[in-house]
């Protein structure tokens, strides 16, 4: 496939380990897990991972720290194919998160933050150069964060925030923002859809709910859940992140691009961990297109779009629609920067 564009992911690199539980421990008490895995992971490396799995020239940004799990990182993306010439080694510890995989499929999670910390404010800013598509999250300083989306908007990238976790900065980079992505409970930690939707283009992921789209200035739309069986939603929101990015950068619309979004995420749910092989551009497009020809057989539409271009949104498999996204464009709301 031609022009896949490029994105560029300023963000947490983290060493996973899972522990499976039947349910959370009692303080004071101690209970046995049933599985122990470790993974690479961080949100910022599961978005750079599914967008270069979406087909996207990825571009990792961030730090780990001189030890094993660094090593063990730095490996994960080389075999990926990531670009990592703006991945710093430090002295502090590389990143970790624990991740507690209940028997329902939903999950508890404990992040140490390490070398996140030390992501480099000028590695971040000359990071994003040249690219269609910066994309951070608040897993790293905010300052660093907020620095990359300014850049990356000067350089006429699209800037997209994950504020996860959520974080009082995020309203502060509302002006260098064009698309922001929050589940519910984030949405509502800073102030509610309605209070964000009149700075920026909002995406609120919401599981299997589906996902609501309000472009800025523009009548928001539903775009439903792939109906699945979950076996580990661990990281269903970073693959949501990551096409939804790949997607952009090739030239995708945003009801188009959401879309590809939502199945990337339903993709990594139904496997465990973060960060899975069965995620690729060629199975988002199957997805799309069983989930198309399914709606066009019931006449029923899965997806209504009206404020924007929604002629790309059921594109059946292996025909990935490619329609510019500039300035004005349904991809950042009538009233966009």
């Amino acid at each position: 496939m031609t022009n896949q564009g490029s994105v560029c992911v300023v963000g947490s690199i983290n060493a996973d380990r899972f522990v499976g539980l039947a349910r959370l421990p009692q303080p004071g008490e101690t209970v046995l897990g049933s599985s122990l895995g470790l993974y690479a992971g961080g949100k910022g490396l599961n978005q750079a991972v599914a967008a270069a799995r979406c087909g996207a020239e990825t571009r990792m940004c961030g730090a780990v720290g001189a030890d094993v799990e660094g090593a063990f990182l730095r490996e994960a993306m080389r075999e990926i194919g990531l670009n990592t010439d703006y991945v710093s080694s430090v002295d502090d510890a590389t990143g970790a998160a624990y991740v507690f995989s209940l028997s329902d499929a939903e999950n508890s999670i404990v992040v140490a933050q390490g070398a996140n910390a030390a992501v480099s404010a000028d590695d971040a800013t000359a990071a994003v150069r040249g690219v269609d598509v910066v994309l951070t999250q608040l897993e790293i300083a905010p300052r660093v964060a907020a620095l990359a989306l300014a850049a990356g908007k000067e350089l006429g990238a699209v800037t997209i925030l994950n504020a996860a976790p959520a974080h009082p900065s995020a309203w502060d980079m509302l002006s260098d923002v064009d698309i922001l992505v929050v589940n519910e409970g984030e949405a509502l930690a800073l102030g509610g859809v309605g209070a964000l939707g009149e700075h920026v283009t909002i995406i609120e992921t919401r599981g299997a709910a589906g996902v609501t789209v309000h472009p800025r200035g523009e009548q928001p739309f539903e775009v439903a859940a792939f109906p699945i069986v979950p076996v580990d939603t661990t990281g269903a929101g970073d693959a949501f992140c990551g096409a939804l990015a790949a997607a952009i950068a090739r030239g995708a619309d945003l009801a188009t691009a959401v879309r590809e979004g939502a199945a990337a995420g339903a993709i990594v749910a139904q496997h465990r961990g973060a960060q899975v092989e069965a995620l690729s551009a060629e199975a988002v497009d199957q997805l799309v297109g069983e989930a198309s020809f399914s709606a066009a057989r019931s006449s029923s539409a899965s997806v209504s779009a009206p404020a924007v271009s929604a002629s790309a949104v059921s594109a059946p498999a292996g025909s990935r629609s490619s329609v510019p996204a500039s300035a004005g464009s349904p991809i950042l709301g009538s009233s966009a920067k």
